[in-house]
C-alpha cells in the first residue's frame, strides 16, 4: 500500500485534506495534475476567494492560514437597481460588529492561498505530492484497496480514494457517478480594480436583471476583485472588449462610490451553471468540493462548501480510524455523505432561488425582493442570523470548523 489516503486534485481542497489527514497521523498520496512550479509561480491577478469565518478556523487548525495575507470583511451591502441608475434604497447591510466572533469572513488572494498552502504541505513528512501527474485508470482490490494507474504508468493503492478534481472530475466519471444540474445562461467577468476612495472592508453585492455583481475588498484597501454575471450573449461582448471598453461597460453598473477606478490585472469568465453528483461516495471512493457540488458564485460558498466537506470527511475517516474500523468501508463513507448532502442540496439551491428572484427587471418580483431586503435589514434578529449563516456558525460543525485540531 502506497499511502492510507489517495487524493485526486492538488487546487485547494485537496491540499487541505491532506493536511487534515496527515496531521491526524494518517499518509497521503496526493496528485496534481498541474505542475507545482506553475502554482508557485503565480502573480497578481485579482483573483481571490471570500472565506467564511469557520473556513478561516479551519486553516488556522491546519497551520495555513498563519501564512496568509488576508482582507477582514467588516461589512457586506446587497441592493438591488439598474444599471447608471444607483442601488435601490432598500439594501441590505450587515455589518461584523453585530456578532462576537469577529469579522464575517475574509478576502484571501489565489495566489497567497496556493502558495501557503505548497509550503505547508512540504513541511508535512506523512504526504506525498506528486505534481505534474495525473491519473488514467482507477478501481477497488484486490483486497480492501482502492487502486489508481497514473499516466506514467505507476499505479498507486490506499484504503481510500478522494476526488478533490472540480466539476469534471475524473474520479467521480471513473466511477460512474453522474450528475444532474443545468446552466444559468450566465458567464462571470472576473478581473481587479484599483480605486481611489478606500474600500474600508466592505463588499457589495449589486443585483441586476442580467444578473450580481459582487465588488470584494483586497488587502491594501484600494484594490478589489469583481466577479460580475450577465447572460452569456452580452458577457461574450464583453469579455471581446478591450480593457478602455470594457472599463467603460462597468462603471455604471460599479458606481462611483470608491471613486475612479481602473483594471488591475488580466480578465477571466467562466460559464455559470448549478451541478450536483448524484452520490457523493462509491467503493472505496468519496468526492469533496466542486467534484461532488457546484454552486452559483452569487453568495461566494464554493469554496466554503468544499472546505465544510474537507472538515467533514476528515472527521469521519480520522474517527474511524482511530476505532479500528476500516476507513474505505462503505458505512464510514456513507457517515459522510448524510453529514454533507443536505447542507449542499440546500444550499446549491437557495443560491439558485436567489439568482432567479434577482436576475430579471420584472417590476413585481423588483418590488417583492426590495420590501424583502428592506424588511430584512430592519429586524436585527434576523438580520444577525443571516451574518451568522454567512460566517458559516450555524449548524452542527465538525472540529476544523471550530479551529480545533482533530
Amino acid at each position: 500500500m502506497d499511502a492510507d489516503v489517495l487524493i485526486t486534485g492538488g487546487g485547494l481542497n485537496g491540499p487541505a485534506l491532506a493536511l487534515a489527514l496527515a496531521q491526524a497521523g494518517l499518509t497521503v498520496a496526493l496528485i496534481d495534475a498541474r505542475p507545482a512550479t506553475l502554482r508557485a509561480e503565480a502573480g497578481f491577478d485579482g483573483r481571490a476567494y471570500a472565506l467564511a469565518l469557520a473556513s478561516q478556523r479551519l486553516l488556522s487548525a491546519l497551520g495555513v492560514w498563519q501564512r496568509l495575507v488576508a482582507q477582514p470583511i467588516l461589512q457586506v451591502v446587497a441592493s438591488d437597481g439598474r444599471p447608471g441608475e444607483g442601488a435601490s434604497p432598500f439594501a441590505l447591510h450587515f455589518d461584523a460588529a453585530e456578532i462576537e466572533e469577529g469579522p464575517m469572513g475574509f478576502m484571501v488572494e489565489d495566489r497567497h492561498l496556493y502558495a501557503a498552502f505548497l509550503a505547508a504541505l512540504a513541511a508535512e513528512p506523512k504526504i506525498t505530492l506528486l505534481s505534474g501527474e495525473s491519473v488514467v485508470a482507477q478501481g477497488v482490490g484486490p483486497g480492501p484497496r482502492a487502486m489508481v494507474t497514473l499516466a506514467s504508468g505507476r499505479v498507486l493503492t490506499g484504503r481510500v480514494l478522494i476526488g478533490c478534481d472540480g466539476r469534471a472530475s475524473g474520479t467521480a466519471t471513473r466511477a460512474g457517478i453522474r450528475r444532474q444540474g443545468w446552466s444559468y445562461g450566465q458567464t462571470a467577468l472576473v478581473a481587479a480594480v484599483a480605486h481611489e476612495a478606500p474600500h474600508n472592508g466592505a463588499a457589495h453585492q449589486f443585483f441586476m436583471s442580467g444578473g450580481p455583481l459582487a465588488i470584494l475588498p483586497l488587502a491594501g484597501g484600494h484594490h478589489s476583485s469583481i466577479v460580475w454575471s450577465e447572460r452569456d450573449p452580452l458577457s461574450a461582448r464583453i469579455a471581446a472588449l478591450d480593457d478602455a471598453a470594457f472599463l467603460a461597460a462597468l462603471r455604471p453598473r460599479f458606481g462611483t462610490f470608491l471613486g475612479e477606478i481602473s483594471l488591475a490585472g488580466v480578465r477571466f469568465t467562466y460559464p455559470l451553471s448549478l451541478s450536483l453528483a448524484e452520490s457523493f461516495v462509491a467503493p472505496r471512493l468519496a468526492l469533496v468540493g466542486d467534484a461532488a457540488h457546484g454552486v452559483h458564485p452569487l453568495a461566494g460558498q464554493g469554496l466554503n462548501l468544499g472546505l465544510r466537506d474537507v472538515a467533514a470527511l476528515a472527521e469521519v475517516l480520522v474517527t474511524a480510524d482511530r476505532r479500528g474500523e476500516d476507513i474505505g468501508a462503505p458505512d464510514v463513507l456513507e457517515r459522510y455523505e448524510q453529514w454533507r448532502r443536505f447542507e449542499v442540496t440546500a444550499m446549491a439551491l437557495g443560491m439558485d432561488a436567489i439568482n432567479r428572484l434577482f436576475s430579471n427587471d420584472n417590476p413585481v418580483l423588483r418590488g417583492v425582493r426590495d420590501l424583502g431586503l428592506g424588511l430584512v435589514n430592519a429586524m436585527p434578529g434576523l438580520r444577525r442570523g443571516f451574518i451568522r449563516q454567512a460566517a458559516g456558525l450555524n449548524g452542527t460543525q465538525p472540529r476544523l470548523l471550530t479551529g480545533q485540531p482533530l
